[in-house]
C-alpha cells in the first residue's frame, strides 16, 4: 500500500480508519528512517485538517491549526506526542473553543499524547517572551490547516523577536542547556542514556537549529544532520520496542533495539548512538563559543569606538607557539602558518591550545585536517615532544583533543585510535567510553608528572593502556603489542618501547596483586619483581596504576586501595634494588670538547660553539637515544662560580628553550694544571631564529663579570609581557635521591617548564654555598626532569640534613615563581 493510499484511508474512515493506517505505517517493514517519519507526520497532518475542516465547516477565517515543536519539524516518532497550536484572531473565542473539543478529544480517544494551546497572535508572542521552551516551540511552527495569513504572519513575527532579542535569550538558552547537561549527564557516556535530554541529544541539536535562526551564529554543519537521524531513528526503534513513548534506553532493551535496526549487537547500537552524542556535543562547544564571541563583539564595541575615537578595533593576536597564536579567546594559525609545509603543526597547535587553557578553533582544525602532510614514520623528536605536552596539559586537554578527533586528526596520527573511539564499557565502575577514559588517565597522570623520572613515558602510557580493548582476548596483552608499535612508529627507542609495552601489559598488575594476594609471601613480591624488572619502570607503573583508578571512577580508588599499593610498591622496590649501583664512568671528551676546553684556558673567558641538529635514527629499534631537539650548544668556561645561573640566564634572555643540559668540569688535557667547566646542551629558538653566536657570547662575558643583572632583565621583560597562566600545572617537586652516587649529592627536581627555570635553579644553588660537580637537565614535553650531582665546599657529599635543606631551597624558590 502506498502513502496515497494510507492517507485516502485515513480520509475516508475518520480516526479509526487514521488508528488503522498508522498502525499498518508503523509496522511496515519496508519504511523506517526518515521517510517513516515524514509519512506518519503527512498521515497525522492530513487527518487533523480533516478534523479541522469539518469542525469550521470549511470556512476557517481567522482561526489556524499550527504544529510546533518536534510535531511543526515532522520529526514524528512512533510514540511521540502531538505539539498544537489553535491560533485565532480573536473575534469569535465561543465557536474556537466548540473548535478545540472537536479537534483534541479525537486524538485524547485515540490514546495518543497531546499538548495543545490555544492563543492568539498576541498571546502567542507574549507567552513566548515570557518562556523560553514555548519561543523555541514556536520557531518551527508549521502550518496545518485554516488561514494561512494567520500562521504566516505568527511565524513571521516569532522569528523577528527570536532575532530582535536574541542577545538575552540566547545566554539564556545556553544556561538552559547546562542545567539540563548537570541534571542528565553525557548521553555518549552513559550505559542508559536519554536520547533527548542527555547532553549531545536532541535537545541539544534543538538548540542548534534555534541559535542558527538567530543569524547570530551557526553550528558546525558537517555531520551534524546525520547525528541527529541516526538519534531519531534509535528513539523510533526504541518506542517500536517498548509500546512506550521513553526516551531513555535501558539496557534490557539494547539489544531489541539493536535488532530493530538491523545492528550486530547492543554494544554496536551504543557506538552509534556515542558517535552522533560527540558530534551534537562539539557542534554545541564550537557555537556557544562563537555566541559568547559575538555577543562580548557587540557589548565592547561601542565602548572602543567611544574611545578610540571611531573605527573598528583590531583584535589582538599574542604568540603561543610557531605557527600559532590566540586570538579572541582561541587557539588560531598564524597568518604565516603552513600547514601543507608544517607536518608537526597539528600537535604544536594542539599542545599549545591546552597549555594555555584555551580551545582550538573550529577554522583552525579544519584547515589542518584539509591540508597538513601525514608524519613520517617514526614521527621528528618534535612531534613527540608536541603530543607529550598535550597529554600532560591537564583538564584542557579534554576539549583540544575532542577538536582533533571530531575532524579526523586523532586517528590520522594514531590509527589505532579508531577501535577504541566511542567503546562503551559495560561496567558500572567505569564513567567513560574507553577513549575518553584514556584521555581521562592522561589527565590524571599530568598530576604525578613531579613523581617520576620520566612523565613522556607516564603520559604516553597513560594514553594506550587500554588501547587492546578495541582486538578480541585479554587487553593487556593485545595492548602491549600495540604499544610496542606506537612507540616506534612516534620515535621512542627500543629501551623506551620495551617500558611502555612492559607498562601496557602490566598496569592491573600492581592493584590486583595489592588486593588479591598475600604480600607477606616472599613469592608474591618476587613474582611483581619479575614482571616489573627495574625501579624506574615500578617507579612509573605506581603512578599509571593510580592515574588510571581515578579516571575509572569514585569506586576504583580508596585510600584503603592507595595504602595497599604504595605498600607493594616498597617492598618491590627493596627487591629490585639490591646493592647500590656502582659509580658510572665519565665519558670521554671529543676533540671538539677538548679544543674548546684549551681555548677557554688560554683565553680565560667563555668559548661556544653552535652545531644544528642531527637527523633521528633511520632504525626505529636503534639502541640510540632520542635525536636531539633544536641545535646543540658547547660552551667552555674556566672553573668558577656562577656559570651555572649565568649561562642558563643568557638563554632565557635570548628567548631560547633548553631541551637537555649537561655540566661536568674537564681536566686539561697533557698536564695543564686547572679545569674548565664544559656546558653540552640542547636548546631551541621559543619564537623565530637562533641569536649569533657572537651576540650569546658577548652577554655571557658581561653575565660573569657581573656587569648584566639578568634577574632584573628577566623581571622587566616578564612585567611588559605577563605570560598566560593557562592551566595549573602541579607543584614543583624536589627531593634528595637516597644512595644515588657516592661521590656527590644527587638533588632531583621535577617541575613544569617555563622561561629562566634552570637560571632560578642555578642560583638557588649558589645562594645554598654548594659547588654543582655536574648537572643533568632534560625537557620531556612541559615537564622539566633535572638532577644535580653537589658537594660542599670541601668536595664531599652533602649531610643529610644539609642536603634536604638544600632541597627545600629550591622548592621553595621554584613555589616562589607561581
Amino acid at each position: 500500500m502506498t502513502s496515497t493510499d494510507v492517507t485516502k484511508e485515513a480520509e475516508d474512515s475518520g480516526p479509526g480508519g487514521y488508528a488503522a493506517a498508522r498502525l499498518r505505517l508503523l509496522t511496515e517493514g519496508t519504511r523506517s528512517g526518515p521517510p517513516r517519519r515524514t509519512a506518519l507526520a503527512g498521515l497525522t497532518d492530513d487527518w487533523l485538517s480533516g478534523l479541522f475542516d469539518a469542525g469550521t465547516g470549511g470556512a476557517g477565517r481567522g482561526v489556524s491549526l499550527v504544529a510546533v515543536g518536534g510535531y511543526g519539524r515532522g520529526e514524528l516518532s512512533p510514540r511521540s506526542d502531538l505539539d498544537l497550536l489553535l491560533l485565532h484572531d480573536g473575534s469569535d473565542e465561543k465557536a474556537v473553543a466548540a473548535l478545540a473539543d472537536r479537534l483534541w478529544y479525537p486524538v485524547w480517544d485515540l490514546g495518543l499524547d497531546l499538548d495543545h494551546s490555544v492563543r492568539t497572535p498576541a498571546q502567542a508572542r507574549k507567552t513566548a517572551g515570557e518562556d523560553l521552551k514555548v519561543q523555541l516551540g514556536l520557531l518551527d511552527a508549521r502550518h496545518l490547516a485554516g488561514d494561512l495569513g494567520l500562521t504566516a504572519s505568527l511565524r513571521t513575527a516569532v522569528l523577528a523577536d527570536w532575532r530582535n532579542q536574541a542577545p538575552k535569550r540566547l545566554p539564556e538558552l545556553r544556561d538552559l542547556c547546562a542545567e539540563r547537561a548537570e541534571r542528565q549527564g553525557e548521553l555518549r557516556f552513559l550505559l542508559e542514556p536519554d536520547l533527548k535530554e542527555a547532553r549531545g541529544g536532541l535537545r541539544d541539536a534543538t538548540a542548534l537549529r534555534a541559535v542558527a535562526a538567530s543569524w547570530l551564529a551557526d553550528a558546525p554543519r558537517e555531520g551534524l544532520a546525520e547525528a541527529r537521524r541516526r538519534l531519531l531513528d534509535v528513539r523510533d526503534a526504541l518506542h517500536l520496542a517498548t509500546g512506550r513513548a521513553t526516551d531513555r534506553l535501558a539496557l534490557q532493551e539494547q539489544d531489541q533495539v539493536a535488532a530493530e535496526l538491523g545492528l550486530l549487537d547492543a554494544d554496536t547500537l551504543l557506538r552509534q548512538v556515542y558517535e552522533a552524542a560527540r558530534v551534537v556535543s562539539y557542534a554545541g562547544d564550537v557555537t556557544w563559543r562563537e555566541v559568547g564571541r559575538v555577543l562580548r563583539s557587540r557589548s565592547v564595541r561601542p565602548r572602543l569606538r567611544a574611545m578610540l575615537g571611531g573605527g573598528k578595533p583590531v583584535p589582538e593576536r599574542s604568540p603561543l607557539a610557531e605557527g600559532v597564536v590566540e586570538h579572541d579567546g582561541e587557539a588560531v594559525l598564524a597568518r604565516t602558518a603552513r600547514p601543507e609545509r608544517d607536518p608537526v603543526l597539528p600537535l604544536r597547535a594542539a599542545a599549545a591550545a591546552a597549555q594555555a587553557g584555551l580551545p582550538l578553533s573550529l577554522h583552525a582544525v579544519r584547515r589542518l585536517a584539509a591540508t597538513t602532510r601525514p608524519l613520517p614514520t617514526p614521527w621528528p623528536a618534535e612531534a613527540r615532544e608536541q603530543l607529550v605536552t598535550l597529554l600532560g596539559s591537564g583538564r584542557p586537554t579534554v576539549q583540544v583533543w575532542e577538536a582533533l578527533e571530531a575532524e579526523g586528526l586523532v586517528t590520522r596520527l594514531l590509527p589505532d585510535w579508531e577501535r577504541v573511539r566511542c567503546r562503551p564499557q559495560r561496567n558500572a565502575v567505569h564513567l567513560w567510553t574507553v577513549d575518553r577514559h584514556l584521555i581521562e588517565t592522561a589527565v590524571r597522570a599530568s598530576e604525578f608528572t613531579r613523581r617520576v623520572h620520566r612523565p613522556d613515558l607516564l603520559l604516553v602510557a597513560a594514553l594506550l593502556h587500554d588501547i587492546g580493548k578495541g582486538w578480541p582476548g585479554d587487553h593487556s596483552v593485545a595492548g602491549e603489542t600495540i604499544a610496542r608499535d606506537v612507540a616506534a612508529r612516534i620515535g621512542f627507542d627500543r629501551a623506551d618501547a620495551a617500558v611502555l609495552a612492559t607498562l601496557v601489559r602490566h598496569h592491573l598488575l600492581l592493584v590486583e596483586t595489592a588486593t588479591r594476594r598475600d604480600l607477606d609471601d616472599p613469592a608474591t613480591v618476587r613474582a611483581v619483581a619479575d614482571a616489573v624488572g627495574a625501579e624506574h619502570t615500578l617507579e612509573l607503573l605506581h603512578a599509571l596504576t593510580e592515574a588510571d583508578a581515578l579516571a575509572t571512577g569514585p569506586a576504583a580508588w580508596s585510600s584503603w586501595r592507595g595504602s595497599l599499593v604504595a605498600d607493594l610498591v616498597k617492598r618491590v622496590s627493596a627487591v629490585l634494588a639490591g646493592d647500590a649501583p656502582a659509580e658510572p664512568e665519565a665519558a670521554a671528551p671529543t676533540a671538539e670538547q677538548e679544543r674548546l676546553a684549551v681555548e677557554a684556558y688560554r683565553t680565560g673567558g667563555p668559548v661556544l660553539a653552535l652545531r644544528a641538529q642531527t637527523e633521528p635514527p633511520a632504525d626505529p629499534d636503534s639502541a640510540a637515544g632520542p635525536e636531539p631537539l633544536g641545535v646543540e650548544l658547547l660552551i667552555a668556561v674556566p672553573d668558577q662560580e656562577g656559570v651555572l645561573p649565568a649561562v642558563a640566564g643568557v638563554l632565557a634572555m635570548h628567548r631560547l628553550t633548553v631541551r637537555t643540559a649537561e655540566l661536568r668540569s674537564l681536566p686539561l688535557p697533557d698536564g695543564v694544571e686547572g679545569s674548565v667547566l664544559l656546558l653540552d646542551w640542547r636548546v631551541a629558538a621559543e619564537y623565530g631564529s637562533l641569536p649569533q653566536a657572537a651576540r650569546l657570547r658577548a652577554d655571557l662575558v658581561r653575565a660573569l663579570d657581573g656587569t648584566l643583572d639578568i634577574a632584573a632583565r628577566l623581571a622587566e621583560r616578564d612585567a611588559a609581557h605577563p605570560r598566560r597562566r593557562g592551566v595549573e600545572p602541579p607543584p614543583p617537586r624536589v627531593t634528595v635521591a637516597p644512595a644515588a652516587s657516592r661521590l656527590a649529592t644527587v638533588i632531583e627536581v621535577r617541575a613544569q617548564d617555563a622561561p629562566g627555570l634552570l637560571f632560578r635553579l642555578g642560583r638557588a644553588l649558589e645562594t645554598a654555598g654548594v659547588r654543582v660537580r655536574s648537572a643533568h637537565a632534560s625537557t620531556l614535553g612541559s615537564n622539566a626532569v633535572d638532577a644535580f650531582y653537589v658537594t660542599g665546599p670541601e668536595g664531599a657529599p652533602l649531610p643529610g640534613e644539609e642536603a634536604g635543606d638544600v632541597a627545600r631551597t629550591l622548592e621553595e624558590a621554584l613555589r616562589g615563581r607561581r
